[in-house]
This record gives C-alpha cells, sequence and structure tokens, in this order.
C-alpha cells in the first residue's frame, strides 16, 4: 500500500477520489481549486514547444538519411488516415444504430446564439483548405513558440533538422547543443510532473463541483455511447493493429497508466506528451522514429475527434429532426478527415472543429452545437484518452513496419522484467544502442 501511495500513479488516483469528493460534498470550495488545474496545464505548455523542437530535430539530425525520415513520416501519415477514417465510421455507424438524438425534437430557433459565438470565429480558418495550409507556416519562428502551436513548431523543427542532417559535421556542434537543451528542457518537465496530482485535483474538483456528479444526465446516452465506441475502438480496431505488430495493448496501456490517469484527470494529452516519449524510447522504438511519428499525431492522428465528430454531427442532425441521405452522410465523412486535422491548440478545439464541419455541410443547423455544450469537458476526458493510445499505438505500428524497435527490450519492458522497469531518473534508451544521453522522466 505504501509503494502504491508513494507512486505517481497512486498520488494521481488519490488526488482524482479526493477531487470528486470535494466537489460533490463542497462545490464552491471545489471550484475554487480551478486554479491548480490551470496552473498544472500552463506549466506543461510552457515546455512542450521546446521539447518537440529539440526532439524532432535530434530524430532527423540523428536518423543520417533523409530518405529514412521521408520514409517514415509517410507510413505514418498513411497510417493515421486508415485509423481516422476507421474511427468516422464507428461513430458514424454507432449513431445511425442508436439514434442518440432521436425523439429531442428541438427547434433550432430557441437555442442561443450568443454561446457559439467564439467557437464559430476560430472554425472560419478550417473552413478553407488554403487558409489551414498557410495557418500551419508560422509568421515567424518566434512565434511559433510563443502561441506554442506544435504544428507550426513541428514545420520548423523538420526544416531545421533536416538542414543539420545535410550539413554533416558542420553543424556538429549545434546537435550537440540541441541534445544539451532537450537534456534541461526534460529535467523541468521532471519538476512539474510532480505537481500532477495537484492538476488532477484541481481539475477535477472542479469539474464536479461546477457540473455535478449527476450533470451527464441531460444527455447520459451521447456520453455513454461516445465512452463506448472509444473503449470498441481501442480494444478491437488498437488491440488488433498492436497484435499483428506483435505486442499486447493491454500491456501497453499498464505501462502507460500513469500518464492515462493523468490524461483522464485533466482532460489533455498534453499533460503527458514528454514522458510518454521518453517512455516509448525506454521500451525499445528508436528515438528519431518517436520524435517524428508522436508530435505529428497530436495533430493528424485523433482518433477520439474522429469518433466524436461524426457521432456529434448525427446526433445534432436527429435531435433537430434534419433528415440526411447517404450523400450528406458521405459528405460528413469526408469533411470531417479534413476538418480533424491540425485543431490541437485551438481553444475549445471540439467545438471548433464541429463548428467548421457543419457550416460545410448547410443540411445541418450549426446552433446545434449548443445542445453539447454542457457535456464537452465529460467527453473531452474520453477523447482525450484515446487520442493519446491511439498515437502510442501509431508509434510502436511505424517503428515495427520501419524495424525501428528492439522487440525484445520491447517485451522486457512490457512484461515488466526485473531491471527494466522505467526509472524518472534515469537516461532513455536507443533502440539500436546503449543509453542515451537525454534524461527521461
Amino acid at each position: 500500500m505504501l509503494r502504491f501511495i508513494n507512486s505517481l500513479f497512486g498520488r494521481v488516483m488519490v488526488a482524482l477520489i479526493v477531487g470528486i469528493v470535494l466537489g460533490a460534498l463542497f462545490p464552491h470550495f471545489a471550484q475554487s481549486l480551478r486554479p491548480f488545474g490551470d496552473g498544472f496545464l500552463k506549466l506543461i505548455k510552457m515546455v512542450v514547444a521546446p521539447i518537440v523542437f529539440c526532439v524532432v530535430v535530434s530524430g532527423i539530425a540523428g536518423a543520417g538519411n533523409l530518405k529514412k525520415v521521408g520514409r517514415v513520416g509517410g507510413k505514418a501519415i498513411v497510417y493515421f488516415e486508415f485509423m481516422t477514417s476507421i474511427a468516422l465510421m464507428i461513430g458514424a455507424v454507432l449513431a445511425m444504430v442508436v439514434k442518440p438524438g432521436a425523439g429531442m425534437n428541438v427547434d433550432v430557433h430557441t437555442l442561443d446564439a450568443q454561446a457559439l459565438a467564439t467557437y464559430s470565429e476560430h472554425a472560419k480558418s478550417l473552413k478553407d483548405v488554403g487558409a489551414f495550409l498557410l495557418k500551419i507556416i508560422p509568421d515567424t519562428i518566434f512565434d511559433a513558440f510563443a502561441k506554442g502551436d506544435i504544428l507550426q513548431v513541428l514545420v520548423f523543427a523538420v526544416l531545421f533538422g533536416s538542414a543539420l542532417s545535410l550539413l554533416g559535421e558542420k553543424a556538429k556542434r549545434v546537435n550537440t547543443l540541441i541534445d544539451e537543451f532537450s537534456q534541461v528542457f526534460f529535467r523541468v518537465m521532471g519538476f512539474i510532473i510532480k505537481l500532477a496530482p495537484l492538476g488532477v485535483l484541481g481539475a477535477i474538483a472542479f469539474t464536479t463541483g461546477t457540473y455535478g456528479v449527476a450533470s451527464l444526465k441531460q444527455l447520459g446516452l451521447l456520453v455513454l455511447i461516445f465512452y463506448a465506441s472509444c473503449a470498441l475502438f481501442v480494444a478491437i480496431v488498437l488491440g488488433a493493429v498492436m497484435r499483428l505488430s506483435g505486442f499486447s495493448l493491454f500491456k501497453l496501456l499498464r505501462y502507460l497508466r500513469e500518464e492515462l490517469v493523468i490524461v483522464f484527470g485533466t482532460a489533455s494529452s498534453d499533460a503527458v506528451l514528454p514522458q510518454v516519449m521518453r517512455k516509448l524510447e525506454w521500451m525499445g522504438v528508436k528515438d528519431s522514429t518517436v520524435g517524428l511519428v508522436i508530435p505529428t499525431g497530436y495533430s493528424f492522428n485523433l482518433d477520439g475527434f474522429s469518433i466524436y465528430l461524426t457521432l456529434a454531427v448525427l446526433f445534432i442532425a436527429q435531435a433537430t429532426n434534419t433528415p440526411l441521405s447517404m450523400h450528406d452522410l458521405i459528405v460528413v465523412i469526408l469533411v470531417s478527415l479534413v476538418t480533424s486535422k491540425g485543431a490541437h491548440g485551438i481553444p475549445g478545439s471540439a467545438i471548433v472543429i464541429l463548428a467548421a464541419t457543419l457550416s460545410a455541410i448547410p443540411a445541418i443547423p450549426v446552433l446545434g452545437l449548443v445542445l453539447i455544450l454542457p457535456v464537452d469537458w465529460f467527453v473531452g476526458i474520453a477523447r482525450a484518452v484515446t487520442n493519446l493510445i491511439g498515437n502510442c499505438v501509431a508509434t510502436v505500428v511505424v517503428a515495427a513496419w520501419e524495424r525501428d524497435i528492439d522487440h525484445v527490450r520491447a517485451h522486457h519492458v512490457l512484461d515488466r522484467q526485473p531491471g527494466f522497469d522505467f526509472v524518472p531518473e534515469t537516461a532513455a534508451p536507443h533502440a539500436d544502442g546503449p543509453v542515451a544521453g537525454a534524461a527521461a522522466i
């Protein structure tokens, strides 16, 4: 029991339970704890952009062969699109079978348009493909880091890393400097992650105190279907993909249990991005593959988002008695394939993506989004957890595809063999060599 309490997983679980109890018994006090959750996420976001930059640049420069980098990136994109399509179809099929919005008979004219004003403004940038492509290019190098836009940082990191790779020995000192910066940033992240229990406590206490334990009743069926959809996708689709790659999904989830609990408590996968990358490297995945797939997946492989997109769109259509033809359903899926990309980091991103999707499908009233605003936080938990699991699986699959994973070491780590436990103070190994210099957290 003492060992459980002393572990990060144990402390986060205790914080989660305490937060729910405080929210249920002392709602006003629980709401005042929100700064703990918001502060923790701000601390994480403060260092995520430089960490992603250092890891991606080191990975590309260390790969030595730009053709290999392009091959890994191309395979990752193909995998992302395939899994996104499956996720979108799962959400659509379950919505059509269960019909969670049927019988609500909502008059769209009675909905509050003001509640969507902010989200609609952000959604305008996602409607135009040209505008979206321009958005991923930062105005300046520093602007990308200042805004913490991971996709923009990734674009610059790929260019910078490719330049270092081509320069070879001439850029050796720059490579060394970036590796040293990486160690410093990961050490900073190690300090911040110790505050995870406090962040989870604040986030879950505020949510429970604000919405109440019984707040899921209003749109309970939609929430239930979404959670069931995510569970099916993870267990069946991702489970099968992991099995084909020679690994057990259950063992991977057990290995990442601390990170999954933090995401569950904060409803944000940003909070664990750096340590997930280090854990995958420790598991035996080559650092260059981790550095490419994980950051890219945070914008292009949003499995949880994808399931929610089609499910929510069809829910709104059913609730407002909007008839949809097969052509409309195909348009929903095709539009969602575009709008689901690159929205990471946008405030209220799920609602923004939905607004952009609905605005491209005139048959469905955009105002219907007001119906799902009250439960966005709760579905956001499952979205974030599913997104994280999907990206971790994607990294393992692409690594296995490219033979960039040490299968023996990976099985030892996942089977919890003695001597292969992930220790925060130790360094992360490359898949094809000894312990690397970058410190893990």
